[in-house]
């Protein structure tokens, strides 16, 4: 255990967000999408697990250390129901309410294509899969940048 970092995230998921840079994308996935085939196109290569948290969960102890790009309107992306681009299921809510609460204030996430994003999840930094049982439980979240203390 370490003081002042979530004790959700693993070591390897530290790693992983630690080393990437301004603009990379991390993909957090629901246990259903094709995370280790899809992992292996990524520039981290390998498959992260956060297995035992929802989506929600995972991104909350994501987003204790790791900054939203806020230069872009991108910031953060929910795998869009197929046919039903505009739904957004409790999951994708419960994921918005995240991002609201450690960003301080409400931006929505834009919606992405499914096949679309399984694009943009093979040429992302990393993915880590949860164990988010509902569908469409798969979000990018881009990284931002820290800015100098004064």
């Amino acid at each position: 255990m370490l003081k002042g970092i979530d004790p959700r995230l693993n070591a390897d998921v530290l790693y992983v967000l630690r080393a990437m840079g301004h603009g990379d994308a991390l993909i957090i996935a629901d246990t259903n999408f094709p995370s280790d085939s899809v992992s292996r196109a990524t520039v981290y290569g390998d498959l992260l697990r956060m297995d035992n948290l929802t989506a929600a969960e995972a991104i909350e102890a994501i987003l204790s250390v790791y900054p939203l790009d806020t230069f872009v309107d991108d910031f953060a992306g929910r795998m869009e129901i197929v046919d039903e681009p505009d739904t957004v299921p409790a999951v994708q809510q419960e994921v918005q309410q995240a991002i609201d609460a450690a960003e301080g204030s409400h931006r929505p996430m834009v919606g992405i294509e499914r096949f679309k994003f399984y694009d943009l999840a093979r040429d992302s930094y990393a993915v880590i899969q949860t164990g988010e049982r509902r569908f469409y439980g798969c979000f990018m979240l881009r990284k931002g940048v820290i800015p100098p203390e004064a």
